[in-house]
C-alpha cells in the first residue's frame, strides 16, 4: 500500500500519486484524458505544477497529439477554471479576419463592420486563450500579440483606445518554433515571451500503453459504439506506428464502429491503410540475412536426412567438414 504524505488541513495533498488523480479527475467532465504510459503521467503531473502559476505556456507536438487536451487540463487546475478558456486555430484564419477575432473591432472599421464586437481577448478575460498553430501567425500580428502578452492591453481594430484585459496565454504548435526564428518568420521576442513554460506531449508511438486505452475511450464516446475489440484488433492497433497520433487513432475507431455496427471490432473493420501498415511491417519484419537463410536450410536438410551427416552433406552438395562449419554458423 502506497502512504501518502498526510498534508495540512488547509492544503491539498501535494504527492505525485494524488497529484495524478487530481489532474485526471478535474477534467474527466470537458476532455479524454488517458495517461497509462509513464511519459503521460509525468506530463499530467507537470499539468498540475504548472497550472498554478500564471506565465504563458508552449504546448509542443506532433500534430494530432492532443495539445488542446493538455490546454484544457492547464486551465481546469488553474485558479481560473471558473472562467472562459477560448481556443482559436490561428492557422484556419486569413490576417486580416485574425485580427478582428482576437481583438476585435469597432463600427465602421471595415467594409461590413456594422457593428462593434469583442474579440476572443475579452471574452477570454479573467480565463485562458489558447493560440493553436502559433507558428503560423502573421508578423505584422505578432507585434500585436506582443503587447498584449507583456503588457495585458489590447487595441479593436479601429479604436485608438487600448483597454486592459486579464488573460493567460496557451499556444501550440507542432513546428520548431526556434528555427522559425532564425529563419525570420517568427519574433524573437515574442518567443521568449510565449515560451516560458513548456510542455512537451510525446507522439503516440512512444507511448504504446495509451493505445488500447485511448481507443476504448474514444470508442466510449462514439454516439453508436461497437462492443470492444477482437484480440486480432488489439494486435493491429498496437502494432500501428499512428504517424497521425490520437486524430488518426480515433477515425480509426470512427471507421471500425461504423462497420462493426455495435459488434465486436474485427481487424477487417479498421481502416484498409492501417492493413496496409501492418503487411509492410511483417514483411520488413520478415527480411533474413543470406546467412540466415543458409543455415535454416541446412538445418532443415539435417533434418529432413535423420541427422546423418554424410547424407546431408550428399544433398547439399558439400563437403562434411563444410557442412560442420555451416552447423556452428561459421561464415567462411
Amino acid at each position: 500500500m502506497v502512504k501518502h504524505p498526510a498534508p495540512a488541513p488547509s492544503e491539498p495533498c501535494r504527492c505525485d500519486v494524488c497529484g495524478l488523480d487530481t489532474v485526471i479527475s478535474s477534467i474527466r467532465h470537458t476532455t479524454q484524458v488517458v495517461a497509462e504510459s509513464p511519459a503521460m503521467k509525468a506530463l499530467l503531473l507537470r499539468v498540475r505544477d504548472f497550472a498554478e502559476a500564471d506565465a504563458p505556456v508552449a504546448i509542443l507536438g506532433e500534430s494530432g497529439t492532443g495539445k488542446e487536451v493538455v490546454a484544457r487540463a492547464l486551465h481546469a487546475n488553474s485558479a481560473r477554471r471558473e472562467r472562459a478558456v477560448v481556443a482559436v486555430n490561428v492557422a484556419a484564419l486569413p490576417a486580416e479576419l485574425l485580427e478582428s477575432e482576437l481583438f476585435g473591432h469597432v463600427r465602421g472599421a471595415f467594409t461590413g463592420a456594422t457593428a462593434d464586437r469583442e474579440g476572443l481577448f475579452q471574452a477570454a478575460d479573467g480565463g485562458t486563450l489558447f493560440l493553436d498553430e502559433i507558428a503560423e501567425m502573421p508578423l505584422a500580428l505578432q507585434a500585436k500579440l506582443l503587447r498584449a502578452v507583456q503588457d495585458g492591453e489590447v487595441r479593436r481594430v479601429g479604436d485608438p483606445r487600448p483597454f486592459g484585459v486579464d488573460v493567460r496565454i496557451v499556444c501550440a504548435t507542432h513546428r520548431d518554433l526556434a528555427a522559425h526564428v532564425e529563419q525570420g518568420l517568427f519574433r524573437r521576442d515574442l518567443y521568449y515571451r510565449l515560451r516560458v513554460l513548456v510542455l512537451e506531449i510525446p507522439p503516440l508511438r512512444e507511448r504504446r500503453e495509451d493505445i488500447l486505452p485511448l481507443a476504448r475511450s474514444l470508442m466510449a464516446a462514439e454516439k453508436t459504439p461497437a462492443a470492444g475489440f477482437d484480440a486480432a484488433a488489439e494486435k493491429m492497433l498496437l502494432a500501428c506506428d499512428w504517424p497521425g497520433n490520437v486524430r488518426e487513432l480515433g477515425n480509426a475507431v470512427k471507421h471500425g464502429a461504423a462497420l462493426a455496427k455495435g459488434g465486436m471490432v474485427r481487424p477487417e473493420h479498421l481502416p484498409e491503410d492501417l492493413l496496409g501498415q501492418r503487411r509492410a511491417r511483417t514483411s520488413a519484419s520478415e527480411l533474413r540475412t543470406l546467412a540466415e537463410v543458409e543455415h535454416e536450410h541446412v538445418r532443415r536438410v539435417l533434418e529432413l536426412c535423420g541427422g546423418n551427416q554424410v547424407e546431408a552433406a550428399r544433398v547439399l552438395g558439400i563437403g562434411r567438414s563444410t557442412l560442420w562449419r555451416k552447423m556452428r554458423g561459421d561464415r567462411t
